[in-house]
């Protein structure tokens, strides 16, 4: 069976990313959450369990194969079930979905470090900052081309629900907590994000974890 570890669901963005990657797989997984920055965190990710990823999580284990970093997880999960899961069908939507998947994966730094997830808090709003108000904007750019494109009557990105949606579910955390300013069109896609059971599941968890880290809780 698949093993995923990952960090504390109401801060973990991307534990978040490979956890959600597990479950559109559909195949059956155990999932192994340990506490970020407590006092045994620089002791815990010695393991032999982190070592492959640097002490890092998410880290999927497929027998003796490990598997990490968020995007390496669900290419690897895309692979293992056949390549119909998680990416569009059609070349076109392919390419924008992959190319806005990696672009989430390695970009908008400001958003990350001004808006750290919690997803058991609402914070009012407040004004962002230029380089947030710049990344929300890219974001909101790349979220309506996939919608006029290829959402067709679907509710996600690309109409179904898969790996460009995985990737942008951080994203869609933060703009709920930092009751962060959106576009109509993309409020419904954030409602129906937030809707889907995957995500109300990992949000529940959330909601039962005894774990506080104090940075994340300011606004």
């Amino acid at each position: 069976m698949l093993k995923i570890i990952i960090g504390n669901k109401a801060y973990s963005s991307w534990s978040l990313r490979g956890w959600l990657a597990c479950k559109q797989s559909g195949l059956p997984f155990e999932e192994i959450v340990v506490p970020l920055y407590d006092a045994d965190w620089d002791e815990r990710r010695k393991d032999a369990l982190f070592t492959p990823s640097g002490g890092r999580v998410p880290i999927l284990w497929d027998g003796d194969t490990p598997v990490w970093d968020s995007l390496a997880i669900v290419e690897y999960l895309n692979d293992k079930t056949g390549n119909m899961r998680f990416w569009p069908i059609e070349t076109p939507a392919r390419a924008l979905a992959r190319s806005m998947a990696a672009e989430m994966h390695s970009g908008f730094s400001a958003l990350r470090d001004e808006h750290g997830m919690n997803v058991r808090r609402i914070f009012p709003a407040r004004p962002a900052s230029a380089a947030v108000t710049a990344e929300l904007r890219r974001i909101m750019t790349l979220w309506a081309q996939a919608r006029a494109r290829f959402g067709g009557e679907g509710d996600f990105l690309f109409g179904d629900f898969g790996a460009a949606d995985i990737m942008f579910a951080p994203v869609v955390t933060r703009l709920t907590t930092y009751s962060l300013p959106v576009p109509r069109f993309a409020q419904s896609y954030v409602e129906a994000m937030t809707a889907h059971p995957f995500l109300q599941d990992w949000i529940a968890a959330a909601q039962e974890e005894e774990w506080v880290i104090e940075k994340f809780e300011q606004a």
